[in-house]
C-alpha cells in the first residue's frame, strides 16, 4: 500500500543517489587532476635540475656553479691538443712551423689570421671605430692559457666563436658592467660568469601549464613575482645603461632584436646582466640581411621579434631603416614592470617619460637629441628615488 500511496518515493531516492554519485565523481576527478598536476610539477623540477642531462645552457650553469674553472682549463687544453692532432697528424714538424703566431720568422700565419679577423669585422661593423684595436683585443682573448702565444687550435676556437654575434658583442663590451664576464672558451663553446637570476621576472612554469594560462593572466602573474620596487628600479637603470652602451658606440650601433624578459637577468646585488645577446646585431649587418628581402606588407620585414622595417610597395622589398630605436623597445618592456608599485609622488612623471620613450621613432627629427634627453630623464628620475635606499 505504501508503494501505491507514495509512488514519488521511488523516484526521489534514485535521484538523490545520482546527485551524490555525480558529486563524488567530480570530487575524485578534481583530486585526480590535482595529483597529476602536483606530480607533473615535481617531475619537471627534478628533470630541470638533473645534472647528468647534456644540455648546453644547463651545463654552463653547472660548470660555473661548481667552480671548476681550473679543471675546465685542462679540458680546453686537452681538446685543443686533440684538434691539432686531428688536423695535422702525429708528425710534429708540420705543426712546428705554424703552431705559434707570435714568431714572424716562422712565416706570416699571424698576419694572415689578423687579416681574416679584420675582414670579418669590416663586413660586420663597417669602417666605424678602430678595427685594428679590436683585432688586438681578439688576439688577447684567443690566448686562452695566457702564455703570451696564440696556438693554431686557440686561433681556430677564436675564429669559430667570432661567427657568433653575441660573442663579438661580449668581447667589445667586456669592460661594461652589464655584460657577463667571459671565463673561457673552446671551439664554439664559451663560459661566462654565473648569474643568480636568469629572467626579469621571478617565476618559471612548465610548458604544459604555460599553454593553459591565458596571456593576460600570465602577465599579471609575472608582476606578482618581482623584486621590491627600488630593486626593480635599479635593474631598470641597468637596462637603460646597457642601451646607452650599444647606441653608437666606438664600433657602431647595435640593435636589440629580441627584448624579451627572458633575455635579461640580474645578480644578487640587483645589477642587470644580459643573459642572451644572440639577437643583438650590428646595424650595418642587419641592413645587409634585410635589404633584399621580398615583402607584401610590413609584417614581412621583421628580424627577430623586435627589429622592424617598412615594406616598399613600389619595389616589393624591405627598406633598411629600423623603425624603433633600442630605447623605445626597452621602455615598452619596462612599462608595466616599473609602473606597478611605483611611489605615488613619481608615478605620473614616470608614466609620462615611459610613454614618450615608447613613442620614439628612428626617422623622427632630432631623434638622437630626444633619445639622450629621455634616457637621462628616466635614469635621473629613478636614481633620485632609490639613491638613499639600501637597494641602491
Amino acid at each position: 500500500m505504501a508503494r501505491r500511496l507514495f509512488p514519488g518515493a521511488w523516484l526521489r531516492k534514485p535521484h538523490s543517489a545520482q546527485v551524490r554519485l555525480s558529486y563524488v565523481r567530480i570530487k575524485y576527478l578534481f583530486i585526480s587532476w590535482l595529483v597529476v598536476f602536483v606530480g607533473s610539477w615535481v617531475m619537471y623540477v627534478q628533470y630541470s635540475t638533473y645534472t647528468e642531462l647534456c644540455r648546453g645552457h644547463d651545463c654552463r650553469k653547472i660548470i660555473i656553479y661548481l667552480g671548476i674553472w681550473g679543471n675546465l682549463q685542462s679540458v680546453i687544453k686537452c681538446q685543443m691538443e686533440e684538434a691539432a692532432q686531428l688536423d695535422f697528424g702525429t708528425d710534429p714538424e708540420p705543426r712546428k712551423e705554424i703552431v705559434l703566431f707570435d714568431k714572424p720568422t716562422r712565416g706570416t700565419t699571424v698576419e694572415k689570421f689578423k687579416e681574416m679577423v679584420y675582414g670579418l669585422f669590416k663586413a660586420k661593423l663597417g669602417e666605424q671605430g678602430n678595427l685594428s684595436e679590436l683585432v688586438n683585443l681578439i688576439l688577447s682573448f684567443a690566448d686562452g692559457n695566457k702564455d703570451g702565444r696564440v696556438s693554431l687550435p686557440e686561433a681556430k676556437s677564436a675564429w669559430a666563436l667570432l661567427q657568433l654575434e653575441e660573442f663579438l658583442l661580449m668581447v667589445i663590451l667586456q669592460d661594461k658592467e652589464h655584460t657577463p664576464k667571459l671565463m673561457g672558451f673552446c671551439g664554439d663553446l664559451y663560459v661566462t660568469e654565473r648569474v643568480e637570476y636568469t629572467s626579469l621576472y621571478g617565476i618559471s612554469l612548465p610548458w604544459i601549464i604555460e599553454l593553459l594560462i591565458p596571456s593576460g593572466f600570465r602577465r599579471s602573474m609575472d608582476q606578482w613575482f618581482t623584486p621590491s620596487w627600488p630593486r626593480k628600479a635599479k635593474i631598470a637603470i641597468g637596462l637603460l645603461e646597457f642601451v646607452e652602451d650599444i647606441f653608437h658606440g666606438p664600433y657602431g650601433n647595435f640593435l636589440m632584436c629580441d627584448t624579451s624578459a627572458k633575455n635579461l637577468g640580474y645578480n644578487e646585488k640587483y645589477d642587470l646582466k644580459m643573459m642572451d645577446m644572440r639577437k643583438i646585431v650590428p646595424e650595418i649587418n642587419l641592413k645587409e640581411i634585410i635589404k633584399d628581402r621580398q615583402c607584401d606588407s610590413d609584417l614581412d620585414c621583421i628580424y627577430g621579434t623586435d627589429c622592424r622595417t617598412l615594406c616598399d610597395q613600389s619595389k616589393m622589398r624591405c627598406t633598411t631603416e629600423v623603425i624603433q630605436p633600442n630605447l623605445a623597445k626597452a621602455c615598452q618592456l619596462l612599462k608595466d614592470y616599473l609602473l606597478r608599485g611605483a611611489p605615488s609622488d613619481i608615478h605620473e612623471e614616470l608614466e609620462k617619460q615611459l610613454y614618450l620613450c615608447i613613442a620614439l621613432k628612428v626617422t623622427a627629427n632630432q631623434m638622437e637629441m630626444e633619445h639622450s634627453l629621455i634616457l637621462n630623464n628616466l635614469k635621473t628620475l629613478l636614481w633620485k628615488k632609490i639613491s638613499h635606499t639600501n637597494d641602491s
